[in-house]
């Protein structure tokens, strides 16, 4: 059989959850660029305008956003039930911010239960809305953004470990069941990538060091082959591919984007 790489996501409809900024911001330029019709998910209008009107859109193209508290269940399902209720979707991008550091053992029930809301919750109530349009054009692509926590837990980041492992398990059990309707789940798992949050979790952690800033992040790009972090567009490239035509046969992996800094295969 023969197989030409085929990238273009023309007349697909992406949902990208926590599109306004950083890696979101990026995967959703990413797909828009390869001609998909993307819908943004985020908590703060201003930058999801910002963000909409910044997108590559060629005619016959059309982006759109809703306004989402992933803390605040109720917001999403009011959109699914309103706004999203009447569309198909191809492609779903799950990705939310956080959850703060700190250690495991310190975190009480409230820290855990917001952690599991925002990323299992919503990601689970997200599928549920676009399994049927999935199934019945038989393409789909979901996508999990979540983290190399979960080949090698970080130190301080104890809470997002934790949840982060179950989102990965949580697609694992997806991608065997989804699998039969032409429906692929899978996990993209970035290294230290340029975005907020990377800078505000190297600030409190030069600070528990007593170190500067800028000696963290020179000690920190030691530890990744590549001797650099990456940037937002780099992982989103990853994503664009496991949402393409390409990557139809490709289920159930978690893929690192990391520089090579994981230790484990």
């Amino acid at each position: 059989m023969k197989i030409n790489m085929q990238l273009r996501l023309k007349e697909k409809n992406a949902i990208v959850s926590g599109g306004s900024k950083g890696i979101g911001r990026a995967i959703a330029h990413e797909l828009a660029a390869l001609g998909a019709n993307v819908t943004l998910l985020a908590r703060t209008e201003s930058t999801l305008v910002d963000c909409v009107n910044a997108l590559p859109c060629s005619e016959g193209q059309s982006h759109a956003y809703h306004v989402v508290d992933y803390d605040r269940p109720e917001t999403l399902k009011n959109v699914l039930t309103s706004s999203l209720a009447n569309q198909d979707y191809h492609i779903l991008i799950n990705n939310a911010g956080g959850p703060p550091g700190g250690p495991l053992v310190a975190a009480d029930l409230g820290q855990l239960d917001t952690a599991i809301h925002r990323h299992l919750h919503s990601a689970h109530l997200l599928v549920q809305h676009v399994f049927e349009g999935m199934k019945s054009s038989g393409y789909g692509r979901i996508i999990n953004i979540i983290s190399t926590s979960v080949k090698q837990p970080i130190p301080g980041l104890g809470v997002s470990n934790t949840t982060r492992g179950a989102v990965a398990n949580w697609a694992k059990t997806l991608a065997s069941e989804l699998g039969p309707f032409g429906i692929t789940v899978n996990n993209v798992l970035p290294g230290a990538t340029l975005t907020d949050r990377l800078s505000s979790l190297f600030e409190k952690w030069a600070q528990n060091q007593g170190i500067s800033v800028e000696e963290y992040k020179e000690n920190a790009q030691k530890s990744i082959p590549l001797q650099r972090f990456a940037q937002p567009e780099e992982i989103a490239a990853a994503v664009a591919f496991l949402a393409s035509p390409a990557a139809a046969y490709i289920n159930g992996i978690n893929l690192p984007v990391d520089g090579g800094r994981t230790k484990s295969l």
